[in-house]
């Protein structure tokens, strides 16, 4: 590997903007902050640091959006002319892309996709060493292309198509012991087609909503997490009178559930399903979840043998916190899981949703008297109030001193401010996306909500007495 002050022959060096480089991910608007050229730099810079730490080849996929396979062809030449050898896998769920880090060889691999976001964004999800890149490590990205600390060479290309390895995969790792029907709705994102053949692999009674990929999105936006973009996937599961429906998210690496009475059921939830068919098999494991997830959590663990642990928000950290303490599972409110038992413990929205089908096919119940066996509160959906990125850690930093909104409550700082009391919960963070705070309660019932949100009111409009409180 030759490193050398950079001659541009992409133009001149744009200005790259620091903001893109978030907490999980590089992300932007495409043409704006995410221009081709800057996806070239941040190749060259990802070639020179996978080649550093000592590894020669970076595998590639993209997502459906319009601008994925510019960006990805550009990514590629930066990346080749570091000196470091790539591999097209196409355009496949973010799960694939992990997947491959794992059964090629290499393990890295990156894949352009916007997530969930507008189809005006998109971004890098970036893996090496099968470790998801976040903050700091993602930092040193940028830092390498500011002061020119680029290789140059030659590397070569080839085109892998892992499509059916992946599936089979999935496939011969799950049991499905009873006649399901089910309704799949992809967002019109990249899951959909290897959804449906998943499907039918595992002879499912599929009803595909959604499914061909337009990364224009033109049904509804490809977010699980928000309850109106499960609306037609609740109303078809009624009207067909169907077992279960699935939900998958822009890129593939989370999923959502709707139960046979057309009810979601938020993935803390799920995630007490995998919990009580896993741990048994694994006593004394930990499990991860995360700070925006259910109170009932820890003590379903604890009593399945289980260690307890929450953490911070968000893909590329939880999957570290699981990776340095050997966590069997984890789980995020957003849908993302992470399953060790038989797997590889990456977020992967296909082999999740097989997992979990597996799981209520084994049972001749309804999933929704599964569900219902399950402890639950009632609780509010994800609630965000807009702020500036300087000031939403401000706003943070002075909530987490004010004694009267604790008082009397148990308090996490793990990721943001958790007040737990006896009857219910409330969470305030910083979001790690967008210049936002987001919030979340839970409680026995609705009277438990409202006096915890009343306490959360009260300190934000002494403390930040400019936000526009929704409650």
């Amino acid at each position: 590997m030759e490193v050398e002050e950079v001659s541009d022959n992409h133009g001149q060096k744009p200005e790259i903007s620091q903001t893109i480089f978030r907490a999980y991910d590089i992300r932007g608007i495409v043409g704006q902050d995410l221009t081709v050229d800057v996806v070239y730099w941040i190749g060259r810079s990802l070639g020179t640091e996978v080649q550093k730490r000592g590894f020669n080849k970076i595998s590639i996929a993209w997502d459906g959006r319009p601008s994925s396979p510019e960006l990805a062809e550009t990514l590629q030449r930066g990346i080749n002319q570091s000196g470091c050898d790539t591999i097209l896998l196409g355009a496949q769920p973010t799960g694939l892309l992990y997947f491959a880090t794992h059964e090629l060889d290499t393990s890295c691999g990156v894949v352009i996709t916007g997530s969930h976001n507008p189809s005006e964004f998109n971004g890098l999800k970036i893996v090496i060493d099968r470790q998801t890149l976040a903050q700091d490590e993602l930092m040193v990205l940028y830092h390498r292309i500011a002061r020119n600390d680029l290789a140059s060479g030659e590397g070569s290309n080839e085109s892998r198509n892992l499509e059916q390895d992946y599936l089979d995969r999935i496939e011969g790792d799950v049991q499905i012991n009873r006649d399901l029907k089910v309704v799949i709705d992809a967002g019109n994102g990249i899951a959909g087609p290897a959804a449906k053949q998943l499907m039918e692999m595992l002879n499912i009674d599929c009803t595909a909503l959604y499914c061909d990929v337009d990364g224009n999105f033109p049904n509804h936006h490809p977010d699980p997490s928000q309850p109106h973009n499960l609306a037609d996937l609740q109303k078809a599961v009624v009207e067909q009178q169907a077992d279960l429906g699935l939900a998958f998210d822009g890129d593939g690496d989370r999923v959502a559930l709707v139960d046979n009475q057309g009810k979601i059921i938020w993935p803390d939830r799920l995630l007490m399903l995998l919990i009580e068919d896993i741990l048994p098999r694994n006593p004394g494991r930990d499990v991860i979840y995360d700070v925006k997830s259910s109170r009932h959590l820890a003590p379903l663990i604890s009593r399945h043998g289980g260690r307890p642990t929450m953490w911070k928000t968000g893909h590329s950290l939880m999957k570290k916190r699981m990776k340095d303490s050997n966590a069997i599972v984890g789980g995020e409110f957003s849908g993302h899981f992470y399953i060790q038992d038989r797997w590889y413990g990456f977020d992967d929205g296909l082999y999740t949703a097989a997992r979990l089908l597996e799981l209520i096919s084994f049972r001749n119940t309804s999933a929704a008297e599964q569900f219902a066996a399950l402890p639950e509160d009632v609780s509010t959906p994800e609630i965000t109030i807009a702020t500036t990125d300087t000031r939403k850690f401000e706003i943070l930093k002075t909530l987490s001193t004010d004694q009267q909104l604790t008082d009397g409550a148990r308090v996490f700082t793990t990721d943001g401010l958790r007040i737990e009391f006896s009857d219910g919960w409330g969470l305030i963070r910083p979001s790690n996306t967008t210049p936002k705070l987001t919030l979340r309660f839970a409680g026995n019932d609705q009277q438990a909500i409202i006096k915890i949100q009343q306490r959360m009111k009260q300190a934000l409009t002494l403390h930040a007495p400019e936000l526009q409180v929704p409650f």
